[in-house]
């Protein structure tokens, strides 16, 4: 799904939103179409109502603010070890196949139902994140003729490495996002000494 197409936003808007939407629809159909039309009518807000529902359920199952910034608080505390062996852990807890690498431009490579990803975590706590990494990145993935690159960061991107992202198709994963995947290596249990 495109990130600016209409539902995208509704998903990342509040649910309510999107059930807003979907009666505005069911009223405008009874009230303005003729009375063969109106149930084919109202119909067309199915799925405004359908993405209303996924919000909501991805909303109640997202991590309240003050838990975000505990889990960013906790990988930022975390050493590369440390960190790293809980990004391996999350990923292999959503199904991923995880390789660590040791480039220069990457440091995980990730599979899942035959879709390959390069990730770039070294430089997580970074005070600042220009463009070069993401360039680094990108050319690592393009070389290896990959679709998909992730790039993981604490602190904000600046604008024109942020804008690189967005124009390459580099997945930046902070914030909630990236709290969210930390807490899955804590709901897999660990194995055992």
């Amino acid at each position: 799904m495109a990130p600016n197409s209409l539902f995208a936003i509704l998903l990342r808007s509040r649910w309510w939103i999107s059930f807003a939407i979907a009666g505005a629809i069911v009223l405008l159909a009874l009230a303005l179409l003729p009375p063969d039309y109106k149930l084919v009518g109202a119909l067309g807000a199915t799925p405004f109502f359908a993405v209303g529902i996924v919000a909501l359920v991805r909303q109640l199952n997202a991590p309240s603010p003050a838990r975000v910034q505990a889990m960013l608080d906790l990988a930022a505390a975390q050493n590369w070890s440390q960190f790293s062996a809980t990004l391996e852990a999350a990923w292999k807890a959503e199904g991923y196949t995880v390789q660590r690498i040791g480039s220069p431009a990457a440091d995980f490579r990730l599979e899942r139902q035959g879709k390959t990803a390069l990730v770039c975590a070294k430089r997580w706590k970074a005070a600042h994140h220009g463009v070069e990494p993401l360039k680094l990145l990108d050319n690592a993935r393009t070389a290896e003729g990959l679709q998909d690159a992730v790039y993981i960061a604490l602190q904000p991107l600046h604008d024109n490495a942020r804008a690189f992202a967005r124009d390459q198709n580099v997945v930046v994963l902070q914030d909630a996002d990236l709290a969210g995947l930390l807490a899955k290596a804590k709901s897999k249990p660990s194995p055992s000494a």
